[in-house]
């Protein structure tokens, strides 16, 4: 039996004994499978990558860091532009474009493209992380399981959720921050029907991951010192740093990355910016990578290793040194990150924002102990509560950033500090950026549209779909008996006045002519062009809808031209979009 008609077999035989509820919860059963396998497999296939390039040994081996990164940025370059096809960038924003503006139909492709890039990347010392990949990775899995099934466009949804869910519970053992995630980040209009395959998907997720790879993880930690209540008011200050460096992160890894993108050659770009990372890594080794190495060796008591891993810099052991070399961290790490993206590297920041908000709370808590306020703070904890607040601040995702550090711990004795930095950094940093590392260009750019409905639905809408081109047109030194001709013919009662070239001169319609229209002196001597007035607004095929209802709004008009560069295009009507509007409202509240 062929696949197809295997596969229609099946689903003749699923819609007469599965319930669509059941359904769902086997195939979200099945992405959770799928994606925490694909997880295991990037993890591991990084971790081989890094294990043979660190265990090559040479006279050179120190030396090398400063081109593996190139090499790394430049093969990633150039198997997703000659090999895959395919355009990288920031993967979850690219998840979320897809909900909102492709149906939620994710490439197939992308099930595995992004794992192969990132691996590549990573491996190779890129200064980002595999978060973002392999949630790319999963939720293009359960998009496109979405697909063969047939499901409707929220329950395609519904598997890229699980997707994402289950790729984050795999990769850090972690399932509730997984299903978090997926609520926060990725389906911000989940209701409660999704819950359980949410949690399908994640658990499966974990269980793979647990049963593959066992404790290695990618990173863990066993909490040792208590929280005390005391240290309250250096956790609020904290939230304020972690928001600062939010801030920073995010706008210093834009910029930078916008600033790669300038270099037009796509190999150039590779080299240089890959060369410039070796630098970088050269001076400040614990950049290299994911950074969760540095992190672990921080909580573990021995953050003098950071030094002791720099090239250059290995033979400086004082406190204050080691204080000033994290700084430098923390402010080249973003630059790190946004030469690897832009480069042509893939990867996310989910990880960098983890490894700065470590940072970050090392230094503060190593800062306040160094100058002795008569109060000793605990390293470790400080350092995982800052990676909570930074990651808070960054994605705009305190539940998740929270859950995460808490499952990451194995406890929640720090949930009270992680809850308050979390609230002050996120606070902090909406001061600065209102939307998200992830979602700023999208709601900025219109394509991404939240907690709205109306606008929601009317984005879904193409003005290219709704443009009327039965309407005659006249030139405008035609005479009137020649416009009552086209009146004639027309089942309309607009005429668009349009000149040889097809640029619209003006618009008149029946009201402008009906005192004279039959007047056999007028039909012979008024000229067309004195009859037609400018219309109250033009469209564009580019326009958004919600900018095309602001200028019918705005106007009062019901029709309204369409202009391009090719000049008259037709007529789009305010009852046609209502018209499209209701049809698509009543698609989406059926689906």
């Amino acid at each position: 039996m062929k696949p197809n008609k295997f596969l229609t077999t099946f689903l003749i035989w699923r819609i007469r004994h599965v319930s669509t509820r059941n359904f769902l919860i086997v195939i979200s059963g099945v992405v959770g499978l799928i994606g925490g396998i694909a997880a295991v497999t990037l993890k591991s296939t990084v971790h081989y990558i890094q294990y043979l390039l660190r265990n090559f040994r040479s006279d050179f081996s120190d030396y090398l860091y400063l081109i593996y990164p190139a090499i790394g940025i430049l093969i990633t370059a150039l198997v997703a532009d000659r090999i895959l096809k395919e355009k990288l960038g920031h993967g979850i924003t690219n998840i979320l474009y897809a909900i909102s503006k492709k149906s939620s139909i994710l490439g197939r492709t992308k099930m595995y493209s992004r794992m192969i890039t990132s691996a590549i990347t990573v491996g190779f010392g890129g200064s980002v992380g595999l978060e973002a990949p392999i949630v790319v990775t999963g939720s293009a899995i359960g998009s496109n399981i979405g697909r063969w099934m047939h499901l409707s466009y929220r329950q395609r949804t519904l598997m890229i959720g699980c997707g994402a869910a289950a790729a984050i519970s795999g990769i850090f053992n972690s399932p509730v921050a997984g299903v978090i995630f997926s609520i926060e980040v990725i389906l911000t209009d989940v209701t409660v029907a999704a819950f359980i395959p949410l949690l399908i998907a994640s658990v499966i997720g974990a269980l793979v991951s647990m049963l593959t790879l066992g404790s290695d993880v990618l990173f863990s930690f066993n909490l040792q010192d208590p929280f005390e209540a005391s240290d309250f008011p250096f956790y609020l200050l904290l939230g304020a740093f972690c928001g600062l460096a939010s801030v920073y992160f995010t706008r210093v890894t834009l910029y930078t990355e916008a600033l790669a993108m300038k270099v037009k050659s796509k190999t150039w770009r590779a080299l240089l910016g890959g060369l410039g990372l070796g630098v970088i890594i050269f001076i400040f080794h614990p950049i290299y990578g994911e950074g969760y190495d540095s992190i672990t060796t921080i909580l573990n008591g021995n953050p003098e290793q950071l030094l002791e891993d720099s090239f250059l810099l290995k033979d400086l052991d004082s406190t204050l040194y080691l204080i000033l070399f994290a700084l430098g961290v923390l402010l080249i790490k973003p630059v790190a990150t946004g030469l690897t993206i832009g480069a042509g590297g893939n990867g996310g920041i989910f990880a960098p924002s983890l490894f700065i908000g470590a940072i970050t709370g090392y230094i503060y808590s190593q800062s306040v102990n160094t100058l002795g306020f008569g109060k000793e703070l605990s390293i470790s904890n400080f350092t995982l509560v800052g990676m909570c607040g930074v990651m808070s601040g960054v994605m705009h995702a305190p539940l998740t950033a929270i859950f995460l550090i808490a499952e990451i711990t194995s406890g929640y004795t720090l949930f009270l500090p992680l809850m308050l930095v979390s609230a002050v950094a996120l606070s902090t940093s909406r001061y600065f950026e209102q939307y998200s590392f992830y979602t700023g260009k999208l709601i900025k750019a219109g394509d991404l549209i939240q907690h709205d409905k109306d606008r929601q639905v009317l984005s879904l809408i193409k003005i290219e779909k709704l443009i009327e081109t039965d309407l005659l047109t006249i030139e405008p030194d035609k005479k009137l008996e020649d416009l009552v001709a086209l009146v004639r013919m027309s089942k309309r009662n607009i005429f668009p006045v349009v000149n040889t070239e097809n640029e619209l001169q003006g618009i008149i319609t029946l009201d402008d002519i009906r005192d004279i229209m039959f007047d056999p002196n007028s039909q012979k001597s008024v000229i067309v062009e004195t009859l037609m007035h400018k219309p109250p607004a033009t469209v564009s095929p580019e326009d958004g809808m919600a900018e095309v209802m602001n200028k019918f709004e705005r106007t009062g008009a019901w029709n309204l031209p369409v202009i391009s560069e090719q000049g008259y295009l037709g007529i789009v009507s305010k009852s046609r979009i209502f018209n499209a509007y209701r049809t698509k409202l009543k698609r989406q509240n059926k689906e």
